[in-house]
């Protein structure tokens, strides 16, 4: 019995979702097709210009935007923010600092803080059994 391996593909949403990039803003053709594992393997490897393009100066999609603003997609959405932004505009936005980017910031930090916290505590528990 012999096994035929189908090709594994994704919506180009999906793809750009592990690309890290805004769909909206890849070329035509990559947002009307299919795309393999191989594909999106090479892609990642060997990045097309267009993709190096975007992930320099975007526009980023919200997941994107939140990490390089330190904050939760949450957070973004409670300061108003809705929409990609470019690099450009993630580094005005730094610069601005603005209160709930602060606030937002600080949020986050304890989240990690609190993480941690119970990371240890489980490992710590873990150790005594």
């Amino acid at each position: 019995m012999t096994s035929h391996k189908t090709t594994q593909t994704m919506k180009p949403a999906t793809a750009a979702k592990k690309l890290g990039v805004y769909l909206q803003a890849t070329p035509a053709e990559f947002q009307e097709g299919v795309v393999s594992r191989d594909e999106l393997n090479a892609l990642q490897a060997d990045p097309p210009e267009w993709l190096v393009e975007l992930r320099r100066n975007g526009p980023h999609p919200r997941p994107v935007v939140a990490a390089k603003l330190g904050i939760s997609i949450s957070g973004l959405a409670r300061g108003g923010i809705t929409d990609p932004l470019t690099t450009a505009e993630i580094d005005a936005l730094k610069s601005e600092n603005p209160d709930w980017l602060q606030k937002e910031r600080a949020t986050q930090a304890d989240v990690r803080k609190e993480a941690a916290r119970l990371k240890a505590k489980n490992v710590q528990q873990a150790d005594q059994t």
